[in-house]
Order: C-alpha cells, then structure tokens, then sequence
C-alpha cells in the first residue's frame, strides 16, 4: 500500500491559470443557468396562468436564449484556447471523470436551451427575446411532441443541475481536502 503525498499549496505558473475571458464567461453562464434554474421552479410552482407566471416564462426564456449564446461563444473560446492542464497529482480516474463531468456539462448547457426553445415552438408559444425580438419557429405546433419536449427539457435540466451540483462538490473538495489550489485558478483571489 503505497502513500502519497500530496502538496499542500502548489504554485501555479501562468500557463496553469485561465484567461479573464474563461474565468469571465464561466462565471456569467453558471449565474445564467442558476437563475434560470431558480425561475424554472419558482413558474412551475405557479397554479393558472397568471400576469406573474408569464413574467417568468419570458424572464426564463431571455436568460435561457442568452446562456446559449453565450454557451456558444465559450465552446468557440474554449475550441480555440487550450484550458491549463489539470494537476499532476490526480490520479486517472479523477482525470477522466473530471473530463466527463466537464464534456457532459457542455452538452447539457446547448442541450437545455435547445430543447426548451424546441418546447415553446411545439406548444406554440412565441420566444420574443426581451420582449422585442421575435424569434423564429423552428418545429410546427404539435402537442404529442410538445409533452415529449417539455419531459426532455425538464429531464436534461435536472441532470444539469445534479452535474453542476457534482461539479462544485469537487471544487470544494480540491479547496478543502486536497488543498490543492485548483479553485483558485477559476476563484483568483483565493490565491
């Protein structure tokens, strides 16, 4: 049985931090996807069809048609900037798991927006980004597949949410546990 060590407070070099860009488009995605998680329950929770319910539907299409598109410039960031090697002392399973957590949360980031605009248009219900730009049908209105859609975008949410969930639990983990630094290369002032 052999015993690792593991440092205490590594130093990391430049090349081991993330851009302001990564860091900036990490941190305004993941309060995105909170607050649209948050309208998310707080409208459904909402009996009929009230003023107040609308207002939340539009608020969490506008933050959902953002998050995308802003998803879509960080796939295109993070395509054409390398992000900084993970460190050497995890172990390869932590590595993979890592890579998988991060590749399933990007697929669940287009993922989501996708399938709820793809429910709007089944329901026939408008996206009217901001309340001022009208965005365009992309499926025709059909019911059967509005409540396939709506289970889907529902379904891949909460998987979203579990991951990001799994995702932070590691964060704090490398803080606490392994003392590792990590978090502070997306956190800079805990250095």
């Amino acid at each position: 049985m052999s015993t690792e060590i593991r440092p205490s407070r590594p130093s990391f070099s430049q090349s081991d931090a993330y851009t302001s860009t990564a860091i900036t488009f990490h941190w305004v995605i993941a309060l995105l996807i909170v607050s649209a998680f948050a309208i998310g329950l707080v409208m459904t929770s909402i009996p009929g069809f009230t003023p107040d319910k609308l207002r939340y539907f539009s608020w969490h299409k506008w933050i959902g048609v953002t998050a995308f598109a802003l998803i879509v410039l960080r796939i295109v960031w993070r395509l054409t900037h390398k992000a900084p090697p993970l460190p050497e002392h995890m172990r390869g399973w932590e590595r993979a798991l890592a890579h998988a957590i991060h590749g399933f949360i990007y697929l669940l980031m287009i993922a989501v927006p996708v399938t709820g605009y793809l429910y709007s248009s089944a329901a026939n219900v408008p996206v009217v980004y901001l309340g001022i730009v009208p965005l365009p049908r992309i499926i025709a209105p059909d019911p059967m597949l509005k409540e396939v859609l709506k289970t889907t975008h529902i379904t891949l949410d909460y998987c979203l949410a579990a991951l990001v969930v799994l995702h932070i639990a590691a964060a704090l983990k490398h803080q606490w546990f392994d003392r590792d630094g990590l978090l502070s290369r997306m956190i800079p002032f805990l250095k």
